[in-house]
């Protein structure tokens, strides 16, 4: 690697983690390539209506590490894409990335007329199927890249391709193929990152059986002003105004037959998720049935602000079913308030399931990488984990965290 620059890091993951990861190191002057397989950078975060500490919508945060990155001719970053292999040894490795095709390139200017023009919908992967996106899309307003993509998965064969006839800037590009790039980089940064767990592996709480229920991702996006009801509070199947809600904590985690981790974040977001529906309905009725209420260290506060509020209910017990009521699409929980020694059987409009944070990586491993047997990331001498891949954790702990990888990947590199 003679010649190059002494410190060049790959960052697998262009969430907040990588992000964090990869500016820190690019501007101590190492030279940083980041690979992410969504078609915008920002990951999981991009998805929050509002985040931790400071309760304020991520897209402030994530605009500062934009502005970082275009600014820094270290960084570089590659979207649809995912690393094929690792070889090599710290401070010597060979990495193979294989971009996979936009079929939009640099000249989009993100006008919209393709989108316009498109004739197929297709669940809307950004909202977690809450509405529906144009085949060709902007994956949501404030994307970086600003730049629109074609899902080819649900193009009709026979389509006559209108949003070619609709770019006049000849930014669409159907004969786009996937191509692998090979580079040499002195130590890795794996910055994967979590999904929500699948709550219809859960089976006595029907998710995707019963109307109305969904996840505590999907209420995140409802409420965002940028999301499928445009920040109104609406139950999905019929669009009704929702004025009593069931929250149900531990929904996957700390169970041995699903997560048997706690997931660090699930009840402090069930706390933000009352606040955001209290604002919009102060008189709505919010019912949070719990194991136990975790709010770590300094977010005792905010617990202690949430249990104020008036209709505002903690029920210590487990949800031993979710059912459809029969007259209408409202919800009807059962459950054990273990403290006054009651079965409840109770209905409301919704029900919003605190799923666990899953490394994303429990499912596709990084060849080259080692994992613990719950697909978190185990650190070795020259390859590193960031945020979430490492263990749950909210945003401001990523932060801190991916600023520690950084420094790791650094120091590899100097040591070279």
């Amino acid at each position: 690697m003679s010649g190059e620059n002494p410190n060049r890091i790959l960052v697998i993951g262009g969430g907040f983690s990588g992000l964090t990861a990869g500016i820190e190191a690019a501007e101590t002057g190492a030279e940083v390539i980041v690979v992410e397989k969504n078609p915008y950078l920002g990951g999981r975060v991009a998805q929050l209506n509002k985040y931790f500490p400071k309760i304020c919508p991520p897209m402030c945060g994530l605009e500062i590490n934009f502005r970082r990155i275009k600014v820094n001719p270290l960084f570089t970053f590659y979207t649809m894409s995912e690393v094929d292999s690792i070889s090599g040894v710290p401070g010597d490795y060979t990495v193979k990335i294989k971009i996979n095709p936009r079929y939009v390139n640099e000249n989009c200017t993100a006008c919209n007329a393709c989108s316009e023009a498109c004739p197929v919908e297709r669940k809307c992967d950004f909202n977690f199927g809450l509405n529906k996106s144009k085949a060709i899309y902007l994956p949501f307003e404030q994307a970086f890249p600003l730049k629109y993509v074609i899902d080819r998965k649900s193009c009709p064969k026979d389509c006559p391709a209108p949003c070619l006839n609709a770019c006049k800037y000849n930014a669409i590009d159907f004969n786009m193929q996937p191509e692998t790039v090979e580079v040499k980089v002195t130590s890795i940064v794996v910055a994967t990152g979590w999904k929500p767990y699948d709550a219809s592996k859960i089976d006595n709480l029907n998710f995707g059986k019963v109307k109305n229920v969904i996840t505590n991702m999907m209420f995140e996006r409802i409420a965002a002003k940028n999301g499928p009801t445009n920040g109104q509070i609406l139950r999905p199947s019929d669009g009704k105004s929702v004025e009593n809600v069931a929250f149900v904590q531990c929904a996957g985690s700390r169970d041995e037959n699903h997560l048997p981790f706690c997931s660090y974040i699930c009840c402090l977001a069930s706390l933000k998720h009352t606040l955001y529906l209290k604002e919009q309905n102060p008189d709505a009725e919010v019912n949070i049935f719990y194991i136990d209420i975790r709010t770590p260290g300094k977010y005792e506060k905010f617990y202690n602000q949430v249990k104020e509020l008036s209709g505002v209910n903690f029920i210590k017990g487990k949800v031993a079913g979710i059912e459809q009521d029969s007259d209408s699409d409202d919800v009807i929980v059962i459950a054990e308030d273990i403290l006054n020694g009651e079965k409840i059987r109770q209905k409301v409009d919704m029900v919003v399931l605190a799923t666990g944070m899953q490394p994303e990586s429990f499912d596709f491993k990084v060849p080259g990488v080692k994992y613990a047997v719950d697909g978190f990331v185990v650190d070795a001498e020259g390859i590193y984990s960031a945020g979430c891949a490492k263990a749950p954790m909210d945003v401001a702990g990523c932060g801190k965290d991916s600023t520690s990888a950084a420094l790791k990947a650094i120091q590899t590199g100097v040591r070279r």
